[in-house]
């Protein structure tokens, strides 16, 4: 596949621009439960990431492309098919070349959507 379902990228799921660490990102977002959250990214042009750190734990794997984490001046290239761990509290940023797409799982509330559905 080159692309999400479409059912996965519902406009009220949008990730408003606010709330993405990477330019030229296109991004989805769905709550659990338990305040966790899944994101769904597709990276539509190469670009690097803004440095940043969570209060909670965020694992990923890459579907396409290849997404290079930087965590303490270390280039980390994870590829398609390979996954990472970061812990709460780790500063990181990365790199990503144009048409990577990703899945996190964040142990928090990570993104805020573009604008909410009235319920």
């Amino acid at each position: 596949m080159e692309d999400f379902p479409d059912f996965m990228k519902h406009p009220a799921d949008r990730i408003a621009a606010s709330s993405q660490s990477t330019s030229g990102a296109e991004g989805y977002v769905f709550d659990g439960a338990d305040g966790n959250q899944m994101t769904f990214w597709t990276c539509h042009e190469s670009a690097a990431s803004t440095p940043h750190a969570h209060d909670y734990d965020e694992y990923f794997v890459v579907l396409q492309g290849c997404y290079t984490l930087i965590i303490d001046g270390k280039r980390i290239p994870v590829r398609a098919g390979e996954e990472y761990f970061i812990p709460g509290g780790i500063w990181h940023c990365g790199e990503s070349i144009a048409g990577t797409r990703t899945i996190h799982a964040f142990g928090g509330r990570r993104a805020e959507r573009s604008f909410r559905a009235s319920h």
